[in-house]
C-alpha cells in the first residue's frame, strides 16, 4: 500500500541509495538494514513458515490416515489445512524476501501471480473458518437435523465454492486491474522492483467487506449463539445426572469454562491476526496511501500468523487430534499399517 517510499530515486542520490536494480535509472530503493536485524528477521519468518507448513501438514496426515477422523467437520479442517499449507509454501517465502530486502526481483508477471495467490489463499482461509463456525452451529444448536444437513456431499460443494470464489475473485481483481482504476499516474507506474497490491477507495471497501467483515460478523454471531446454547445444555445435563449438587455445579462450571475458553481463543486469534490488516486496507486509500510500508508489511504477516495458529486451534484442542499427532510424531504410524488405530 504505502509503497511511495520506493518510487523513483533522484539521480543525485543514487550513490547513497541501495537500488534494487543498480543498472536501471527507474529502480526502486532497497532497504538499508543492519546485518543483525536482517538475520533476525529471516530467522523469525522462516520459523513462522516452517511452523505453518509442518503444522498444517500434520493435520493433513492425521485426517488422511486415521479413519476415526473422517467426518464432514474434519474434511473442512482438512481443506483449511491445505489452504494454510499452500500459503506457507507458495506465498510467505516470497513475501519474506520482499519485506527484508525491500525489493521484488522476479518481474511484474510473477508479482501479479504472487499477489493473486496471496489474496486467494488468505480469503479461502477466512471463508473456511466461517464454514467451520456454521458447521459447529448446526451441530450444537440443531443436533437432530445435523446428519441430514451436514453431509460429505454438502461439505464438498461448500468447499469447492470457497476455492472457486477465492480464486476467481483474487485473480480477476489483480489481472483486470479494477483495483487501481482512477488512481494517479504515479501510482499506476511504480518503480522497477516494487510489488504492492494497491486498492482504490471503492475496492478498498468492497474487498474487505466481502472477505472479512461479513464472514467475521457471521462467525461472531454464530459463536455467541453456540456459547449461549452450550451453557444452557451444560446446565440441563448437570441437573439431569445423578450426582450430588456440589458435583453438578462443578461439572456445569467446567463445561462453561471450557466452551468460553475455546470460543474466546478462536475469535480472539482470528480478530487479532486479521482485523488490523483489514482496517488499514479500508482506511489507507482515504488517507492518500500514507501507511508506512514497514507497518503494512508487518500487518500482512500478522494475517499470515492466523494460518500458523489454525492447526493449533483446530487440532491440538481436540483429544483425537492430540493422540493422532503423538502417534505420528513418535513414528508409530510408520510401524503400523492399520489406519483403524483407535483414537480414544
Amino acid at each position: 500500500m504505502a509503497w511511495m517510499d520506493m518510487l523513483f530515486v533522484n539521480k543525485t542520490d543514487v550513490e547513497n541509495v541501495l537500488l534494487c536494480f543498480p543498472h536501471q535509472p527507474d529502480s526502486c530503493a532497497g532497504k538499508h538494514r543492519f546485518l543483525v536485524l536482517r538475520v533476525a528477521m529471516y530467522v523469525c519468518m522462516l520459523l513462522a513458515i516452517l511452523m505453518t507448513v509442518f503444522g498444517n501438514l500434520l493435520v493433513i496426515v492425521s485426517i488422511s490416515h486415521f479413519k476415526q477422523l473422517h467426518s464432514p467437520t474434519n474434511f473442512i479442517i482438512l481443506s483449511l489445512a491445505w489452504v494454510d499449507s499452500l500459503l506457507g509454501c507458495l506465498v510467505m517465502p516470497f513475501s519474506m524476501v520482499r519485506w527484508v530486502e525491500g525489493c521484488w526481483l522476479l518481474g511484474e508477471l510473477f508479482c501479479q501471480i504472487h499477489s493473486s495467490l496471496d489474496m486467494t489463499l488468505s480469503i479461502a482461509s477466512i471463508l473456511h473458518l466461517c464454514l467451520v463456525s456454521i458447521d459447529r452451529f448446526v451441530a450444537i444448536c440443531e443436533p437432530l437435523s445435523y446428519r441430514m444437513k451436514v453431509t460429505n456431499a454438502n461439505v464438498a460443494v461448500c468447499i469447492a465454492v470457497i476455492w472457486l470464489f477465492s480464486c476467481v475473485f483474487s485473480f480477476g481483481i489483480v489481472f483486470s486491474k479494477v483495483n487501481v482504476m482512477d488512481l494517479d499516474e504515479h501510482m499506476l507506474n511504480p518503480c522497477v522492483g516494487n510489488c504492492a497490491l494497491v486498492f482504490n477507495k471503492e475496492w478498498g471497501v468492497i474487498a474487505p467487506l466481502l472477505n472479512f467483515y461479513i464472514p467475521g460478523t457471521i462467525m461472531s454471531c454464530l459463536y455467541l449463539k453456540i456459547f449461549y446454547v452450550a451453557r444452557r445444555q451444560a446446565k440441563v445435563i448437570s441437573v439431569g445426572t445423578a450426582v450430588t449438587s456440589g458435583e453438578k455445579s462443578q461439572v456445569s462450571e467446567q463445561r462453561e469454562r471450557k466452551a468460553a475458553k475455546t470460543l474466546g481463543i478462536v475469535m480472539g486469534v482470528f480478530l487479532l491476526c486479521w482485523l488490523p490488516f483489514f482496517l488499514t486496507t479500508v482506511i489507507d486509500p482515504f488517507l492518500g496511501f500514507s501507511t508506512p510500508v514497514e507497518v503494512f508489511d508487518a500487518l500482512v504477516w500478522f494475517g499470515y500468523f492466523n494460518s500458523m495458529f489454525n492447526p493449533l486451534i483446530y487440532g491440538f484442542f481436540y483429544p483425537r487430534f492430540q493422540k493422532a499427532f503423538k502417534i505420528i510424531i513418535s513414528r508409530s504410524v510408520c510401524r503400523s499399517t492399520n489406519s483403524n488405530f483407535v483414537l480414544q
